[in-house]
């Protein structure tokens, strides 16, 4: 494994274990190098058995897998790189036969192409724990999800939390889209990219993801990292970011 990858890998660690515990009835554990993590929402990748290695600890990474299952109904196994036979049979044994990429993309802070439209980059603005209920609401939108799948996940105070800043697009007083900035190890996360498919095509997740990038380099990040969806990396390839690691999940069909 390549040194950014590894710190990049490090820094979404510790963005998902603070994630966990400042999230409502949120849920975190260690074995060796095997994590669980719990946010309640219903997206697979939010409720995880994880290792934090390219060499999974398989009994830690199963003992993790059985408390993840019990907690969470949409739940998932990661793991970093190719996923081996034997991590494979541990999913499946499991009961998670559906297997898919996630690439992790990276950049350093100057690296970073800043170029969306000014009147776009207007609409963005950070909301607090105040908006939890709105930013929701928003976030659930953009993703064209139905209604409760985050849960519990923005609630209480996650956005006041120290590594945590939210991000809203606003057009006519109405939320368009969403963006989640975690500064850990260094390092910027960037989540929670997503735009109303009315609002979409026009730059605004282009809009946000700048604005959560600023912000981070301006709070002292020298680097970003995300996981791209196949819709989203184009975008995030043209703002500086390359694959650093492509990671292995596993979860029920």
């Amino acid at each position: 494994m390549n040194e950014t990858a590894d710190r990049v890998a490090a820094a979404y660690f510790d963005a998902i274990e603070v994630l966990c515990r400042v999230t409502p009835k949120g849920w975190y554990a260690e074995r060796g190098t095997a994590r669980a993590a719990v946010t309640h929402a219903g997206v697979a990748t939010l409720n995880a058995a994880y290792d934090t290695t390219s060499e999974p600890d398989l009994g830690a990474l199963d003992e993790m897998a059985t408390e993840v299952s019990r907690q969470a109904a949409r739940w998932s196994i990661m793991v970093r790189g190719e996923a081996g036979d034997e991590v494979t049979d541990l999913a499946a044994r499991h009961g998670l036969l559906e297997r898919g990429d996630l690439p992790l993309l990276a950049c350093t802070a100057g690296d970073i192409v800043y170029r969306a439209d000014t009147a776009q980059g207007k609409l963005v603005r950070q909301v607090d724990a105040v908006e939890s209920d709105l930013y929701t609401e928003a976030l659930t939108r953009s993703f064209d999800a139905p209604e409760g799948v985050f849960g519990s996940l923005m609630g209480g105070a996650v956005l006041d939390a120290d590594p945590v800043t939210g991000y809203l697009a606003e057009e006519f007083g109405r939320p368009i889209g969403t963006g989640l900035g975690m500064r850990t190890a260094g390092v910027v996360g960037v989540f929670n990219i997503a735009v109303v498919p009315s609002a979409r095509g026009r730059g605004l997740g282009r809009a946000v993801t700048e604005a959560v990038l600023l912000d981070g380099v301006a709070a002292g990040a020298d680097a970003a990292y995300l996981h791209a969806s196949a819709m989203g990396r184009p975008l995030y390839e043209s703002m500086g970011f390359h694959l650093v690691e492509n990671w292995t999940v596993f979860q029920a069909r």
